[in-house]
């Protein structure tokens, strides 16, 4: 119907699905996070703004679509950040943003091969919470929301019993937008090691440059624009939350 590296999850695994979504979504809601369902396409210049490359033939991990600008997004993080571009943020009053969005993220998986390649680990299209924030241009606050990204994200693998450690990620494997990041690794015994299954990242300003985020305090100000700070994180990435549920605690 598709091709490799799609899926069709049927019965239990269907249901899993949808149970692990809603569920990712109402601890982040209770946490103060706004939901959202953005849609899956977007304009490549979004893409773009947000540190992808969607023109790049050699490295992108974006579909595009043909005879169009529109391009699937490969994360929610990106139509997300598009919401917010060229607007303008009334600081006292609207900052920081915490948002939380359900969608489907589509990723070419060029240049991927190896072991990760087998099974559900690595498909085109799965279903994803994203936890998405915007700050001030204040490099403590954006800090401070990150830590709080992360402590959700290990709060929630701690509450579904896995064994999983975080990494802070060194600079030479940050993507372009980062300034820092943490990746959140479970331990899979069906690959016999570590494998990634959340990240969270803070992008300071880069992604608010690229799609005109800025931020005033308060409504009446003149001048004195800045621009905002932008953090991601991944609340639950569905397939790999199941291979780390199913291989933790199958007993058969």
């Amino acid at each position: 119907v598709s091709g490799q590296k799609f899926l069709y999850f049927k019965n239990g695994a269907a249901l899993l699905e949808i149970a692990l979504v809603q569920w990712a979504l109402h601890q982040a809601v209770k946490r103060g996070f706004q939901p959202f369902i953005p849609p899956d396409l977007v304009r490549a210049p979004v893409v773009a703004g947000c540190g992808f490359a969607p023109r790049d033939d050699e490295a992108t991990q974006i579909y595009e679509v043909s005879d169009s600008d529109l391009c699937l997004a490969g994360t929610a993080e990106i139509p997300m950040a598009g919401m917010f571009m060229n607007d303008t943020l009334i600081a006292s009053k609207e900052l920081p943003k915490r948002l939380v969005a359900f969608g489907h993220a589509f990723r070419t998986e060029a240049g991927s091969s190896g072991s990760e390649n087998r099974g559900i680990y690595r498909l085109h299209q799965f279903s994803k919470v994203e936890l998405f924030a915007v700050t001030r241009a204040d490099i403590d606050e954006s800090n401070k929301m990150l830590d709080e990204i992360r402590e959700l994200e290990e709060d929630l693998f701690t509450q579904l019993g896995l064994c999983f450690r975080v990494l802070d990620m060194p600079t030479e494997e940050l993507g372009a937008p980062a300034y820092r990041k943490f990746d959140m690794e479970a331990w899979m015994p069906g690959l016999e090691k570590w494998g990634e299954i959340s990240s969270c990242s803070s992008c300071t300003d880069y992604q608010a440059r690229r799609l005109n985020i800025r931020h005033k305090e308060e409504y009446n100000q003149k001048g004195n624009l800045q621009f905002a700070h932008t953090l991601n994180g991944t609340a639950c990435a569905v397939p790999r939350m199941i291979i780390s549920i199913l291989e933790t605690f199958q007993n058969e």
